[in-house]
């Protein structure tokens, strides 16, 4: 079955950086685009960044652009969202994302989700 594992969360300064890692499990990991969402309370989860199948595809929401970079080891699984300069306004659960788009009705997966919290 399909699991998605985050971790490297935790409570962190302005400006200050995180790494979140999400090893993944029960598909073919280096055939499908991954995501990263996050999730601030009484707001609607959004797409923070996405990354192809190799990793030579990658996309950003505006608000991150600049600050975080994602990237993946296929070797490994493993899909990494590194957050720099972080800002109050990143603090939010992350979570990852696989839409299954080999199955024929293709469904989303996700993670537990990890909690971000950016102190000022």
């Amino acid at each position: 079955q399909v699991q998605l594992v985050e971790s490297g969360g935790g409570l962190v300064q302005v400006g200050g950086s995180l790494r979140l890692s999400c090893a993944a499990s029960g598909f073919s990991f280096s055939s499908v685009t991954m995501n990263w969402y996050r999730q601030a309370p009484g707001t609607d989860r959004e797409l923070v960044a996405n990354i192809g199948p190799t990793g030579s595809s990658t996309n950003y929401a505006k608000f991150v652009k600049g600050r975080f970079a994602i990237s993946r080891d296929n070797a490994k699984n493993t899909v990494y969202l590194q957050m720099n300069n972080l800002k109050p306004d990143d603090t939010a659960v992350y979570y990852c994302n696989v839409p299954a788009t080999w199955q024929v009705v293709p469904i989303d997966y996700w993670g537990q989700g990890t909690q971000v919290t950016v102190s000022s």
